[in-house]
């Protein structure tokens, strides 16, 4: 686990991949080094320490999720996402919360066993070659065969096989299929006390399938089938909980959605405030059954996050108001923010359309006058229509760069220069035009 990280440390690791806001990464930061100090901290009083939950104010396409999901990866903590508008009030058709709590550790359990593959991926390399070797070498008619000579044979395959001589070469592959049966539609499955999904995952693993390949896609099957026989499974579970437990992130978007607007006023949307109730005993922390066993979530982080135009965080029920104390504001992106954005971080917007193009030949670079004008009509189009933060430079880059991606397989070789005079020949009269692009940009 990478959670030994000061407060610091995490920030800058964030400013490699987000720009700006500040006060949001110091908030996430501070959280993350807190769990790592309860775990320092003897086992009555670890017990006693509960996580300070965030909430996250500010616009879409400022960065709020991504946030979230970087300090996940960064810590190597199962992450999961999900739209509170999405829940429904148990009693009503719908999802029903507990379901934050199965997602998390599903994705906690995902996470163990690609670290048990990784682990054990030279063993399984190893496998998986003997059993390609086998396939291209039957055993040969006579029971006399020479063993001498046919282990000379063997391992004159295995050296073409690690050349690349033989990946055209076709053989029989049997293994294992995790489908589950066909024709069944599960609606509600993973709720609590029985598991219906589990129970037909369970029935539709004993499918055998028989294809006849290249070694090259051979090598692959195989390989994943020797890397799945590494896998403990009660170890990988018995872990998964434990890790969605002490260090599980809910990412709860559009919390301001479930909010009630005390302004309008009417009757009270009463279907909104269930599923805050129901989301309450989640936050607190509370015991959930899974096809794993029993989830405490009482040291998992919530970080919720909203744009409360409509909504304020003072209008959640004063209860659940309680269990997000950190609330941070982001701040709206502009013009230089957008400069920032297509230029400084490690897999910015203007890098990753280079990279694309460049796997066909064609050579894209950026002048600095190009990132700039872009930037000023990313803000232009937002002021005009509807402000989408930085989701609008994606927009702008594919309308952009559309002749390029469009015909980049006959222009190997071409150096294309993207500088203010292309943007604007290619953007200015659409973007000028406010009509126009409220639906193009």
């Amino acid at each position: 686990m990478s959670q030994d990280l000061t407060p610091r440390q995490i920030v800058a690791a964030l400013d490699e991949f987000i720009v700006g806001q500040p006060a949001a990464k110091r908030a996430v930061a501070i959280a993350i080094r807190n769990r790592w100090r309860r775990k320092q901290l003897g086992p009555e009083l670890r017990e006693e320490v509960s996580p300070k939950n965030i909430i996250l104010i500010g616009p879409t396409g400022v960065g709020k999720t991504e946030i979230a999901r970087r300090l996940a990866k960064l810590v190597r903590s199962p992450f999961v996402k999900v739209e509170a508008s999405k829940f429904t009030e148990v009693g009503y058709v719908g999802r029903d919360v507990e379901a934050i709590v199965r997602d998390l550790v599903e994705a906690s359990l995902e996470m163990v066993k690609q670290e048990q593959r990784d682990a054990a991926r030279e063993e399984a390399a190893a496998a998986s070659e003997e059993r390609l070797l086998d396939l291209l070498l039957p055993a040969l008619e006579g029971e006399s065969e020479d063993a001498e000579r046919r282990a000379r044979l063997r391992e004159k395959f295995r050296e073409k096989l690690r050349g690349g001589e033989l990946e055209e070469r076709e053989v029989e592959v049997s293994y294992e299929s995790s489908a589950a049966p066909s024709g069944v539609n599960v609606v509600g499955g993973g709720g609590a006390g029985f598991d219906l999904q589990g129970l037909l995952e369970k029935m539709g693993r004993t499918k055998k399938v028989t294809r006849t390949v290249p070694v090259r896609e051979a090598r692959e099957i195989l390989l994943r089938e020797e890397a799945e026989k590494q896998i403990d499974p009660d170890e990988a579970q018995a872990e998964a909980v434990a890790r969605a437990e002490s260090d599980g992130i809910v990412f709860l978007d559009e919390i301001d959605k479930i909010a009630v607007d005390q302004k309008r006023g009417g009757a009270p949307d009463v279907s909104r405030q269930g599923v805050q109730r129901d989301l309450l005993p989640i936050v607190e922390g509370t015991t959930v059954q899974t096809r794993y066993g029993l989830v405490k979530t009482d040291h998992v982080l919530f970080v919720a996050a909203g744009a409360f135009h409509l909504a304020k965080p003072s209008d959640l029920i004063p209860e659940l108001q309680g269990r997000f104390p950190i609330r941070v504001e982001l701040d709206a992106l502009g013009e230089e923010e957008f400069r920032r954005i297509l230029s400084e971080p490690k897999a910015s917007l203007t890098r990753q359309y280079a990279a694309l193009l460049e796997v066909e030949g064609l050579i894209l670079e950026w002048a600095p006058d190009g990132i700039a004008a872009l930037a000023a009509l990313a803000r232009q189009v937002n002021e005009g229509t509807a402000n989408i933060g930085a989701r609008r430079l994606h927009t702008l880059l594919e309308k952009l760069l559309e002749p390029e991606l469009f015909d980049a397989a006959e222009r190997v070789g071409e150096r294309v220069v993207i500088d203010a005079a292309l943007v604007e020949a290619r953007l200015g009269e659409l973007a000028a035009d406010e009509d126009l692009s409220r639906y193009i940009l």
